[in-house]
């Protein structure tokens, strides 16, 4: 294989020709790039190649599941991949059109060792990427990206016979079947099925449905057009969008889902959005009286209460906190053999015996219902308000150049871990200790704490703040972490803040 070229100039000879492939694609967790712009379906080719190689080369039984998302290119993208997959040998089984979490299911159902997704996730159209992992539930992490990029780009990649091809029908049925099973809902229950008319419209209404579910559309039609606004439950154009439908409705909640169906967000039964990791809080708080002395994951830019509330530590809850990112926060979860992680952005990991470890929005839709179920007197609302109260700041992100982030960041976390050492207090309180798993999360004698790290996906550090106390302190948290971040010449201004 001769190695891709870095440029892609659309509407070229070379462009129907040759592999073309920007080298910025291969991230942290995952490959995405900008379609046609940024990569070619002979690029796609030469990655399907490339991760053929990269099985072989580990000694991976060259069987693999394929699956595409809900968008006009995403099958024309995926055909390119598995033509590179066949030609490193690979056995390739294509379960279709798919939410990124039944092609996680799909290497269980189907007993496959690998796993590829065409998915660009929530980016909006004109994305594309793949989503992809060897060892079941988890997918490629940084070593696996990096591995993998430098096969692709120096041309390593190596034909090889064997590689096959088949269609297999039925994954969908059997992956509801699974999240479901013969559950249904003992109370009424009225929700707000947000779907961005992206992938997940194929399949939250029938999900909720199944379990007895009271259904209020909110753009469940398949366009891959997203003619109202692109699937994304971070985003407050689609949080205002669900809140509206709650309220005009009467639902007990709105739970949305992105694009290619591996998160979750919620707004309850008063059209108030509950951020990511406060659900989790709350699903731990019910999962705990299930399941006592559990160990729960959270990334470092979680609330603290996972931690500090005093309910799951009645239950014996350990809280383990970890690096942000889906990958680290999968393997995370297997490695120390947590029942759950949650991550701010709204990735959760149920494992067994609730789900199999991988990230799954509909599997959260599930559990919220069965959560709803198991408290039939109590509200979202009333779960919400039943959580200690805590003021945070937004996620905030002072500039720095990629080229200097990591190196910025490393002398950050030497200067608040000296702080810490020399007894120094911060906001006017001890520093109980300093957490450096994923940059530097300072953690008071309070359980308040300030968070520095570096984006794994844009030219910025990333600053989160919380305080168990008041608004006074979590302002007196955040003027002390920015004072040391200002130490760092290198460090611009911020996209917002408090």
């Amino acid at each position: 294989m001769t190695k891709p070229l870095p440029e892609v100039t659309p509407n070229t000879w070379t462009f129907l020709r040759d592999a073309m492939i920007k080298p910025t694609g291969f991230r942290e967790y995952d490959a995405r790039w900008k379609y046609p712009e940024e990569i070619n379906l002979p690029g796609m080719t030469a990655l399907g190649l490339g991760l053929g190689t990269q099985m072989r080369r580990r000694g991976i039984a060259p069987v693999i599941a394929v699956g595409n998302d809900y968008r006009d290119y995403s099958l024309a993208i995926k055909n390119a991949l598995i033509l590179g997959l066949m030609q490193a040998g690979i056995q390739v089984k294509d379960i279709g059109p798919a939410l990124s979490p039944m092609a996680y299911f799909a290497q269980f159902h189907l007993d496959v060792p690998a796993v590829a997704m065409v998915t660009a996730s929530h980016n909006p159209n004109g994305w594309t990427g793949v989503k992809m992992g060897f060892e079941r539930p988890l997918t490629h992490g940084p070593d696996e990206m990096s591995e993998l990029r430098d096969i692709v780009l120096n041309g390593e990649g190596q034909p090889h016979e064997g590689g096959s091809y088949e269609f297999v029908d039925g994954v969908k049925e059997a992956y509801i079947d699974d999240l479901v099973g013969d559950f249904k809902v003992s109370r009424p229950l009225k929700v707000v099925c947000a779907t961005g008319n992206g992938t997940a419209s194929a399949f939250a209404p029938e999900v909720f449905e199944r379990m007895g579910v009271e259904v209020v559309p909110s753009h469940n039609r398949l366009d891959y057009t997203f003619p109202n606004y692109n699937p994304n439950p971070e985003a407050m154009e689609m949080l205002h969008d669900m809140a509206d439908s709650v309220k005009s409705s009467g639902a007990d909640m709105a739970l949305g889902f992105d694009g290619d169906g591996d998160r979750c967000g919620v707004v309850d039964d008063e059209g108030e959005e509950i951020f990511a990791d406060k659900v989790g809080v709350i699903m731990a708080r019910d999962l705990a009286k299930l399941y006592p002395n559990s160990t729960f994951v959270a990334d470092v830019k979680s609330t603290g209460l996972f931690a500090s509330d005093p309910e799951l530590q009645a239950h014996g809850v350990k809280a383990d906190y970890w690096k942000t990112g889906h990958s680290h926060m999968k393997r995370r979860v297997k490695e120390i053999n947590a029942l759950a992680g949650f991550e701010k952005s709204g990735h959760y990991f149920l494992a067994e015996p609730i789900g199999r470890g991988y990230d799954c929005g509909m599997r959260v839709a599930v559990e919220i219902c069965k959560l709803m179920d198991r408290n039939p007197d109590k509200s979202m609302s009333d779960l919400r308000k039943a959580l200690p109260k805590t003021w945070s700041t937004p996620t905030m992100s002072p500039y720095a150049a990629d080229t200097e982030k990591y190196d910025i960041l490393k002398r950050l976390v030497d200067k608040l871990v000296a702080k810490s050492e020399a007894g120094e207090t911060f906001a006017g309180r001890n520093i109980k200790e300093v957490v450096t798993v994923n940059g530097a999360r300072v953690i008071l004698d309070n359980g308040s704490w300030g968070l520095v790290r570096a984006s794994s996906n844009t030219p910025n550090l990333v600053v989160v703040c919380e305080s168990s106390e008041s608004e006074e302190e979590m302002r007196a948290i955040f003027a002390d972490i920015d004072a040391v971040i200002r130490t760092e010449p290198g460090v611009g201004d911020y996209d917002q803040t408090i």
